[in-house]
């Protein structure tokens, strides 16, 4: 069996390797000269910055792939557990270590809001049941067919999928400041807390269960582990070449063409790029015979976009751990601006990434290296980022600097930044949208785009915008998906 597959994110190369594992033939195709897709690396006057993902949770769907040819993971990647999870830092300047030591967890609670305490254990208590339903039990089933999802309504439905993360986090939680903290987490994945369905509150539970860990090297050297491991089982990978037109005759799948015109014939194509660009560009909006599937595709709604600000220092910032996420004064009016309003707003909320705190080796000696990360309107807002852009990154530091980091703008020797338009148009991204489709209730299960193509047979996708979603766990979730639709 010959497949290939197209984008070479994790979602992409865990397809890859499952296939290869199964006796496929399997050629993987990236645009780019490296591979990685959102989690490729940039590299920069010593500096070494992780494009993409630098939260990594449940590490086993990672070693798997690596034991799926009987190789020890640890031979290819070091995965590193953090003890402090999150530093997160409110609009008072109040600090709070998440982690997954609960004896501290609560007493910081208890320092913030008594009373908190019990609700807290009871969330948790609840999380475990989500992801007890939605990841062990879910998130690589298939639900290609609606008699799927008609099956597992009555229980998401007594999970309250219905409410959203912050909504859910609310009924067990009275304080402002840890509604925010425990309900921030479908921000990871593109979505709003005040509308994502609480299915996504399962990530709370995801990390306190297997921890949050660091790969030594960024996490661009899983990519380059995996990529050493598809050289030994013999996987071809075609890099600096982009994929321009899937090939079909009716429904079928023939083949596709590169954008240097070769042809490559193919009787499976997995596809780790956004849904959206495959059906509109690589197959030309060809999907007219299907008035049900053309109706969902329009009334999709798309995460968020991403400002990422990387920035290397002369001196190093041993205040600041590893994660940090700081609140800006107002969280739901924010959101409101960046997911419906489509407009910028000043009073920001931004993640902090200081890999150095961990990892030495991403910095020159006596440096120290960062990315932040501030969530702003997809390109459904039309804002001009030529211009935006340097404002955008002036306003970052002039925060950090206020916040975290007195005198940073002297110290910074390097640094860039990357807007939704990188997104659109280096990774293809509709709307330049970080995470493709929000994860709505109704965008989520058999109403994300399928696994398995509505629309064409032997067409299959992985990766953000499918079933189960975004995130590390999610898009190597998906690769599983094919496990079971792909012989």
């Amino acid at each position: 069996m010959n497949s290939v597959v197209i984008g070479s994110g994790f979602g992409g190369i865990a397809a890859a390797l499952r296939l290869k594992a199964k006796g496929h033939d399997v050629i993987l195709i990236e645009k780019h000269h490296d591979l990685g897709g959102r989690a490729r690396v940039f590299k920069r006057n010593g500096f070494i910055y992780d494009g993409g993902p630098t939260v990594i949770t449940a590490p086993h769907l990672i070693n798997e792939l690596f034991e799926l040819f009987k190789k020890d993971p640890k031979d290819y990647i070091k995965l590193s557990p953090l003890k402090i999870w999150y530093q997160f830092i409110f609009e008072d300047k109040t600090k709070f270590n998440y982690s997954g030591d609960e004896t501290e967890m609560k007493k910081q609670i208890e320092n913030i809001n008594k009373e908190d305490v019990m609700g807290y254990e009871k969330l948790v208590n609840f999380t475990k049941k989500i992801f007890d339903k939605g990841f062990t039990e879910l998130a690589d089933v298939p639900f290609n067919k609606p008699l799927m999802m008609m099956q597992q309504l009555p229980a998401l439905l007594k999970l309250k999928s219905y409410k959203s993360v912050y909504s859910l986090v609310s009924s067990y939680i009275k304080n402002e400041k840890l509604r925010r903290m425990l309900s921030m987490h479908p921000l990871l994945v593109g979505g709003n807390p005040f509308t994502t369905t609480s299915i996504y509150g399962l990530i709370l539970y995801l990390e306190k269960k297997w921890g949050i860990h660091y790969s030594m090297g960024g996490t661009g050297n899983i990519i380059k582990g995996f990529e050493k491991l598809m050289n030994e089982v013999g996987i071809k990978i075609i890099k600096g070449k982009e994929v321009t037109k899937i090939i079909t005759n009716k429904n079928k799948i023939n083949g596709i063409q590169l954008n240097d015109q070769t042809t490559i014939n193919t009787q499976n194509i997995i596809c780790n790029a956004d849904p959206p660009a495959v059906y509109e560009k690589m197959l030309n909006g060809n999907v007219n015979n299907s008035f049900l599937f053309n109706w969902k595709k329009k009334r999709m709604e798309y995460s968020m976009g991403l400002f990422v600000y990387y920035f290397g220092t002369k001196k190093t910032y041993d205040n600041i751990e590893h994660h940090t996420i700081k609140f800006g004064n107002k969280y739901k009016e924010h959101l409101e601006d960046i997911f419906n309003k489509k407009k910028l707003n000043s009073d920001i909320s931004y993640y902090l990434h200081r890999p150095s705190a961990t990892d030495k080796s991403m910095a020159p000696s006596g440096n120290d290296c960062f990315y932040v990360l501030v969530p702003v309107p997809n390109n459904q807002s039309k804002i001009d980022w030529t211009v935006e852009g340097e404002r955008m990154k002036n306003l970052v530091i002039d925060k950090m600097e206020n916040d975290l980091m007195p005198n940073l703008r002297e110290n910074i020797i390097d640094d860039f930044y990357l807007t939704p338009d990188y997104f659109e148009k280096d990774l293809n991204t509709k709307y330049g949208s970080g995470f493709s489709i929000q994860p709505k209730f109704s965008q989520s299960a058999y109403f994300r785009f399928h696994n398995k193509s509505e629309v064409y047979d032997s067409l299959y996708f992985v990766g953000a915008g499918t079933h189960p979603g975004a995130g590390v766990p999610g898009v190597l979730s998906s690769a599983k998906v094919l496990d079971k639709i792909i012989k």
